[in-house]
């Protein structure tokens, strides 16, 4: 069976972008392939080196809420990153063939820099690609779903595998190909992209009341003053929602009502909230009981990493037989 690979960085909770962009997407996998999920925990540290402290509560409450949201430990492996040191090995071996330029020349590494404002000056953030592609070819993945901003991670990859069954002449890792994940980008509750930073996020911790209130207050049509003013759904954010959690037939009819002025914000808003509440409320539900059982969580973590770890450390029986300069 194909093997499909994935991560998430341990550096907040998860909201309804991350639900709708990223985990039915991953659950939807498993039901196809082999699936390798895991916490990228040192991914973290190469941006939050000065904030690492909450990283180990994050990671638990972000598989609490993978499992919440429908990921099964008995179809996909959920593992911790740094839990499995072969990752680390292949990294440092990767690190010994691949040219700086192939590094510097990744479209995020310069953007990132600019944006996070802080001292990035270190290799573990110019290699952050390089420990990727061992995350990666380590399990031998076939496919990697991820956003179009991802895909020249991906094509190094590939052209770091080549590069190394060049030079070692052996045959090891499966070259990865990007699997694009079409699902809608979820706007933030103020029309930006979602995110902690921002302030407008729904995440799938937050009460019911929050939700709510959050919802209340979100951005709508600016042009529509009055109840009774023809609306504009295209440029309106709760809209954008609906499109996302309510049915078809729903979204026409708000579609068709808001143009004609014939339902106002604050109602469009309240039906909105029951949507989303329909789908977060056993979500919310499932992830408080398994962070009130931690030790249920560790037992999923270890066994994931356990699983992990055998195919990881396999690979690199290979990898040290190819790179062996001497053979006892």
């Amino acid at each position: 069976m194909d093997v499909v690979l994935s991560g998430m960085r341990p550096t907040g909770n998860l909201h309804i972008g991350h639900l709708k962009g990223v985990l039915e997407n991953w659950v939807n996998l498993q039901e196809k392939y082999r699936c390798f999920y895991f916490i990228a925990d040192w991914h973290a540290i190469t941006t939050e080196y000065d904030n690492i402290f909450s990283l180990k509560d994050y990671s638990f409450e972000i598989i609490a809420e993978w499992l919440a949201a429908g990921l099964n430990p008995e179809k996909s492996v959920l593992f911790i990153q740094s839990q499995i040191k072969e990752h680390a090995e292949l990294h440092l071996i990767l690190s010994m063939i691949t040219p700086l330029a192939w590094l510097e020349r990744v479209p995020s590494y310069k953007e990132l820099k600019a944006q996070l404002k802080k001292d990035l000056n270190t290799y573990g953030f110019l290699g952050y690609p390089l420990l990727q592609t061992a995350d990666i070819i380590i399990y031998k993945a076939k496919y990697v779903p991820v956003g179009e901003d991802q895909v020249p991670h991906i094509e190094l990859a590939r052209e770091i595998v080549r590069r190394f069954h060049y030079i070692f002449k052996r045959e090891v890792f499966v070259e990865p190909q990007e699997l694009i994940n079409d699902a809608a980008r979820v706007k933030g509750l103020d029309g930006r992209k979602m995110s902690k930073s921002y302030n407008n996020a729904i995440f799938l911790s937050d009460p019911s009341e929050v939700v709510r209130e959050k919802i209340l207050n979100a951005v709508t049509d600016p042009a529509r003053v009055r109840k009774n003013d023809p609306g504009h759904p295209e440029i309106c954010n709760v809209f954008h929602y609906h499109k996302l959690f309510s049915s078809a037939e729903e979204v026409r009819e708000i579609e068709t009502n808001c143009k004609k002025g014939s339902i106002g914000c604050v109602e469009c808003k309240l039906r909105l909230f029951e949507k989303i509440e329909e789908v977060l409320g056993p979500v919310r539900e499932k992830r408080n009981q398994l962070l009130a059982d931690k030790d249920t969580l560790v037992d999923i973590i270890k066994e994931g990493g356990k699983k992990a770890r055998e195919v990881a450390s396999s690979t690199m029986e290979e990898v040290r037989k190819a790179v062996s300069v001497i053979d006892l």
